[in-house]
């Protein structure tokens, strides 16, 4: 059975792992529980050293080749959860392995699954470092003892050590004679010749000669008896001496003992004096840092005491002693030192010139931000020109002031954010009154027309209050003499040119004070308090809380990648600077937005057409602002989400109306307001968002409005009393079918060919309906025969019926002479000529209609007379070409 699975072992061994370099270790001839299948092997296989991988395969034979063999599933060692036996008894043939499912196995050889499950616990125990897997029902006597394949080797082992040891016996009990042995035994065979004759007398002679050398060795071993006893004798003197030498050896080893323990503690002694010198050394150094970080110069304390900071070599010395207080107060010093009475004392004298030159600062710097404010409210000059204008001397005249403020900032956030209130205050004041005239004068350049009509519109809404409203400029649904007053195209360009302007002047100076305040004001540092900043000196008295020590400034773009050193993700600094940023440009430009609103919708209030321009411009400096999160980007931002509202709400007012027109109240129906009106709104929309980003929400409405056209004329088309609905659907999708070819709006394909099938459905119902059937007998008599052919007769037999006759031909056919089809004509022109308007000039395409519609019908009865009555010579009175002048003369005299 152990050769079996040596045999097997040694085929998948050459076959299969030895060309992937790995070694088998186990070998289990298996079969799916309760499948009847083809068996398969479990094999446990061992990469080589250095590093061993120890996996669980499962190997299939080729059905198609013999002794092809190929792996189907590996699993580490790792990924096996537990492994159960099924049963402790030796006799189970079941066993199971859970990996990522539970695996039933049946072993076809007992000692094969012993084996196997032995070596698996072995290698898992000795591969596996954390969550080994169990073993359930299997005999501890397996886990603990050695394999049946190594216990089978060692018996074969002992079996061939047993043998080669037997063989070296025999070899020893068989030596080959030397010559000396071999010349002796032929003497004494010589000396006995008898031997060959009397064996036992040989034996005799042989055991006397042997008594005779045994006593004379025991006489000579008693003859050396004295020799031995005085060789015991020296013996014992040698063990005297050697105890003696050993003893002495001892005394040597206390003596050298003693010398061991007075040497080391001569050696703890200078340890110690070295360490305490290395430790004065060290405590040397520290208090060397602590007093030069602490030391503050002479000149920077009194550049604190008494700073002049109005002229620059003052002002560049007090910058220097504020930073040098800052970089001290900031010191990198141990917490342990702080608690030196010193160090304390040192803290004290800084926050006393802290405190003192932070309020030398704050007195300055306010008196400052006010002269420069009331300075610029004395400028109260006009220009005539849009432009607004920007305050760089103001910033020049601050910006040698910048490093004093980052020292504020850092070093007394209170003083700090009451400067900053006070230079909000003075200059959102100036730019205040910049802006409002800023916008007063974009209004007073917006033409003198535009504000009569304005003016109007009040005086005409004031009028018409007690009669009816009128309907707003460009109301698609109302017929043009009902809208109110409006603007012209002019004046909206020119309106459009003033807002450009308005905007692109607004731009520089914002983003110019923006970057101004984030540099003065230091805006891309984060502070680490949102009170009077924190020092390193102050870590006494919160030492428990090591967050609270500031060693350097945080900005946005500073330190790692993740954020700053306080563990704040960067997107959470950026959204905080930003924060912080727009509150400062709101307190300095807080009317900016209300104007700028104001200004749009005083003209939106006018004319709704106004919304559109806006929506066209503040887009465009919306996307082309390089910084997104800027104070005016999100300004314009806002501006333009209330101007999309007021877009929206104009085009719902359009849609609205054209669902809620009303049909005109005159004899010919002709075009529809909103279909009239939509050919002016979608020309105006078109040159204002031909080339804008905006285009898609202009073509979403679009959409909505032409389908609610046409549905509206669907509706209306039914409704008109005198004008038939064929032609009021026939005209208004004419005319939309070619002002949607005219527009080529992309989005609108669709309905422009939805227009032009509705127009020629129209046409055709129209033409069928009033042009009918001029020669109504004769297509009668011919419906008959139609009948007539149906039921059987031959068609070159009809002319034998007596209802059909050629005499009863002949007799309808002079019911229709050319001159009564003539007059037939022009009463029907007549009529067309009532129902269609003059402004869509469809009047000629009708007519070409009809007069196609009458050849087909000539050309039908044609057909059936040469059919049914051939040879008869009956025709008509007329033919196409009479037909043709007909209608052409028809036209010609109208």
């Amino acid at each position: 059975m152990l050769t079996t699975l040596a045999n097997i072992k040694h085929i998948l061994q050459k076959e299969l792992f030895n060309s992937s370099n790995e070694r088998v270790l186990s070998v289990v001839t298996v079969t799916k529980t309760y499948k009847k299948k083809r068996a398969c092997y479990l094999c446990i296989v061992t990469t080589p050293p250095p590093v061993p991988v120890v996996t669980v395969c499962v190997v299939k034979q080729s059905e198609q080749r013999e002794g092809e063999y190929k792996k189907k599933r590996t699993w580490q060692m790792e990924e096996i959860k537990w492994v159960d036996g099924r049963n402790e008894q030796s006799e189970t043939h079941e066993f199971d392995l859970q990996i990522e499912k539970t695996y039933k196995w049946y072993a076809l050889n007992l000692s094969e699954r012993q084996n196997f499950l032995a070596v698996l616990y072995k290698q898992i125990h000795k591969y596996v470092r954390s969550h080994k897997a169990e073993f359930r029902n299997i005999p501890s006597a397996w886990l603990n003892e050695k394999s049946p394949e190594k216990l089978a080797a060692e018996r074969n082992a002992e079996q061939k050590t047993t043998q080669d040891t037997e063989d070296e016996e025999e070899a020893q009990e068989f030596t080959a004679l030397t010559d000396k042995e071999a010349t002796e035994l032929g003497k004494l065979f010589s000396e006995c010749d008898f031997a060959v004759k009397d064996a036992e007398q040989l034996i005799e002679k042989l055991s006397k000669e042997l008594h005779d050398l045994d006593g004379a060795n025991m006489q000579s071993v008693l003859a050396s008896e004295k020799q031995v006893m005085q060789l015991m004798e020296h013996i014992d003197k040698a063990i005297i001496e050697a105890d003696s030498f050993e003893k002495r050896l001892d005394s040597y080893e206390e003596i050298l003992g003693h010398v061991k323990e007075t040497m080391e503690k001569i050696g703890g002694k200078n340890a110690m004096i070295e360490i305490a010198n290395n430790n004065n050394i060290k405590l040397m150094k520290e208090l060397n840092k602590v007093i030069t970080q602490l030391d503050l110069p002479h000149e920077h304390q009194k550049a604190l005491d008494e700073p002049d900071l109005k002229n620059a070599v003052g002002r560049k010395a007090a910058i220097a002693a504020a930073q040098c207080l800052q970089q001290a107060m900031n010191s990198d010093i141990d917490p342990s030192l702080l608690r030196l009475e010193a160090v304390q004392d040192q803290r004290k004298r800084f926050e006393k010139w802290k405190a003192k030159f932070s309020g030398i600062v704050s007195r300055f710097m306010n008196n400052l931000f006010i002269h420069l404010g009331n300075e610029l409210g004395d400028n109260t000059t006009m220009s005539t020109d849009l432009v607004l204008p920007n305050h760089v001397s103001v910033h020049r005249e601050l910006t040698p002031y910048t490093e004093l403020m980052h020292w504020t900032k850092a070093m007394d956030r209170k003083t700090y954010d009451g400067l900053t209130r006070v230079y909000t205050t003075s200059l959102s004041k100036i730019y205040e009154r910049d802006i409002k005239n800023f916008f007063a004068l974009a209004k007073i350049q917006v033409s003198e027309k535009l504000r009569t009509s304005r003016e109007d519109l009040d005086i005409s809404v004031s009028s018409r209050k007690s009669v009816v409203s009128a309907a707003p400029y460009g109301t698609l649904g109302v017929n043009r003499d009902q809208w109110g007053v409006g603007a012209d195209n002019a004046d909206r360009e020119r309106f459009d040119s003033v807002l450009e302007k308005v905007l692109a002047e607004l731009e520089p100076v914002a983003l110019q004070e923006q970057m101004f305040c984030i540099n003065f004001f230091q805006m891309d540092v984060i502070s680490p308090t949102s009170k009077n900043t924190q020092t390193t000196l102050d870590a006494l008295e919160k030492s428990t809380d090591s967050s609270s020590i500031l060693t350097s400034p945080t900005t946005a773009s500073g330190g790692g990648g993740g954020g700053d050193a306080s563990g704040f993700p960067q997107k959470k600094i950026d959204r905080q600077i930003n924060e912080e940023v727009r509150k400062l440009m709101m307190a300095l430009f807080g009317c900016l937005e209300p104007e700028l609103v104001s200004f749009i919708q005083s003209y939106e209030r006018i004319d709704s057409f106004y919304s559109l321009y806006v929506l066209v411009r503040l887009t465009q400096h919306v996307m082309s602002a390089q910084d997104t999160h800027s104070f005016l980007s999100m300004t314009f931002a806002s501006a333009l989400v209330q101007v999309k509202r007021n877009f929206d709400r104009f085009m719902q007012q359009q849609l609205q109306s054209i669902k809620e027109a009303k049909l005109p109240k005159r004899s010919k129906c002709g075009i529809l307001p909103y279909v009239e009106n939509f050919e002016y709104f979608a020309q105006t929309a078109e040159g204002i968002f031909r080339k804008s980003d905006r285009r898609t929400d202009m073509e979403k409405w679009y959409l909505q409005l032409v389908n609610a056209i046409f549905e509206s004329i669907t509706v209306h088309a039914q409704e008109h009393s005198k004008t038939p609905s064929q032609v009021v659907r026939m005209e208004n999708y004419h005319h939309m079918y070619s002002l949607l070819a005219q527009l080529k709006v992309q989005g609108l394909e669709a309905q422009k060919k939805e227009a032009k099938l509705r127009y020629n459905d129209a046409l055709k119902m129209y033409v069928i309906q009033y042009f009918g059937r001029p020669l109504e007998k004769l297509n009668l008599f011919f419906e008959g025969v139609q009948q007539k052919v149906a039921q059987g007769v031959k068609e070159t037999e009809i002319s034998y019926q007596m209802a059909f006759s050629k005499q009863e031909l002949r007799k309808v056919i002079s019911q229709y002479p050319a001159r009564e089809v003539k007059k037939g004509l022009e009463n029907l022109y007549k009529k067309v000529e009532k129902h269609l308007c003059e402004e869509e000039n469809l009047l000629q395409v009708v007519w070409h209609a009809m007069q196609e519609e009458f050849i087909a019908q000539y050309n039908f009865l044609e057909e059936r007379i040469q059919k049914c009555y051939a040879g008869a010579m009956i025709t008509l009175e007329f033919n196409i070409q009479d037909i043709l002048n007909f209608f052409s003369d028809i036209a010609r005299s109208h």
